[in-house]
């Protein structure tokens, strides 16, 4: 049986990570660019959100894991024998991805017997949960390493990701917004619809003005999507500060869908958050077996 290795991104929290085994490569992130804390070991999801609703004069930045990080997780797992299947970020998005790339270089002339498998996800935070969880069903069902591979290579091309924001202000200062647009959007009220395309890069689908009407836009987007095939869809919702909002979508797709979404909540980390700040994002994809 493979291990499985996934970056920060994927945003399982600490229950889910003991639950199902797997092993996360944490991001780093730093208020001052002096002081780089592991999210979810030196500093927690909570913590980090409160700092950046709070410290408004500060804007916190993310450092992809490096090669050693990837080192340190896998050479146990080589040591005991086991071959491993790591998912990262988006390269389009991060580093990451390579720097899991170069800890294999390393890793191959000491342990030339094993294999370690990069795939990278074209996906962020429950987008990239829910592959994660694919391949975590695969391993369970008793897939070989290159079976899982394969099989998750056509399951991440089913994912998509959507996600809008309460406010442009983050967007604006990690520079992918233009300031203009920013105050533009802000004075008309309007609130961003954006996506991961098949690229694995952000783009913005269209502008609507007040919550609720995004609200409504995401849930008949989401039901419209399920509707017909929803027994073969994994469906996954996550948030920044706004579970309220998550919550009640959550509830009312499944009242839309007459289904229960068993992934629970997610809420998103801080390789994602410090870009978007508060809002809502939910993801999608094939289940293996479905494939």
């Amino acid at each position: 049986m493979f291990q499985i290795v996934s970056d920060g991104c994927c945003d399982f929290n600490e229950e889910e990570v003991k639950k199902y085994g797997v092993d996360i490569v944490p991001f780093y992130i730093t208020f001052d660019e002096s002081n780089f804390l592991k999210e979810g070991i030196d500093i927690s999801k909570e913590d980090f959100y409160n700092r950046l609703v709070t410290e408004k004069n500060i804007l916190p930045k993310t450092s992809q894991p490096n090669p050693q990080d990837y080192i340190d997780i896998y050479t146990p797992y080589l040591k005991d024998g086991k071959d491993i299947i790591s998912l990262t970020v988006s390269s389009k998005l991060s580093g990451s991805h390579n720097s899991a790339l170069i800890a294999v270089q390393t890793l191959k002339e000491e342990y030339p017997d094993r294999t370690i498998v990069i795939i990278d996800s074209l996906n962020a935070s429950i987008g990239q949960g829910l592959i994660l969880r694919e391949i975590i069903k695969m391993r369970d069902a008793g897939y070989t390493l290159d079976k899982a591979v394969q099989t998750t290579e056509t399951v991440l091309k089913t994912t998509k990701v959507y996600f809008t924001v309460d406010s442009l202000e983050y967007l604006k200062k990690g520079g992918r917004l233009g300031p203009t647009t920013a105050f533009v959007s802000g004075i008309l009220g309007l609130r961003p619809i954006l996506r991961l395309d098949d690229e694995g890069q952000v783009s913005q689908l269209s502008s609507v003005r007040g919550k609720k009407k995004v609200l409504k836009i995401l849930e008949d987007a989401i039901v419209d999507v399920v509707k017909d095939d929803k027994q073969n869809i994994n469906l996954s919702i996550g948030h920044a500060l706004s579970v309220e909002d998550a919550t009640t979508l959550k509830a009312n797709i499944e009242k839309a869908l007459d289904m229960k979404i068993t992934n629970p909540l997610t809420e998103v980390g801080a390789a994602l958050g410090v870009h978007t700040g508060p809002g809502l994002t939910f993801a999608y994809c094939k289940k293996y077996e479905s494939l």
